[in-house]
């Protein structure tokens, strides 16, 4: 099986919800977690290079995103997206599951399954 990682993290129920899916399954997913470790331009380029959605469903519109006082309006291009996040990685929408040329946002965590095909 090719390598599945994912880009957790770890207070997150939907992001734990995801590792427990794989795990149950006999899949150990390489772990990044990309609050420590955030993604540099070329990760999240390749993000959003390999999810099916817009480039804005890898942003969270949460209370954070709120308390900053942006707009979604004005994240919805990839450029746009990479250069939020690299600025606020905890805005990033999680988890990204990645296997080899597809990825998911496993919300909710069952979305995973969609890798394991």
């Amino acid at each position: 099986m090719e390598r599945v990682t994912v880009y957790h993290n770890p207070v997150c129920g939907k992001s734990r919800g995801a590792l427990d899916i794989l795990r149950e399954r006999g899949v150990e997913p390489e772990v990044v977690e990309y609050l420590r470790t955030p993604p540099d331009r070329a990760t999240l380029e390749r993000f959003l290079g390999l999810l099916a959605g817009p480039p804005a469903d890898l942003v969270r519109k949460d209370k954070r995103f709120k308390e900053l006082g942006l707009s979604a309006e004005r994240y919805v291009t990839r450029d746009q997206v990479v250069a939020l996040l690299l600025e606020h990685p905890e805005l990033m929408e999680r988890p990204v599951v990645i296997r080899g040329s597809r990825a998911v946002i496993a919300r909710p965590s069952e979305r995973v399954l969609e890798l394991l095909d």
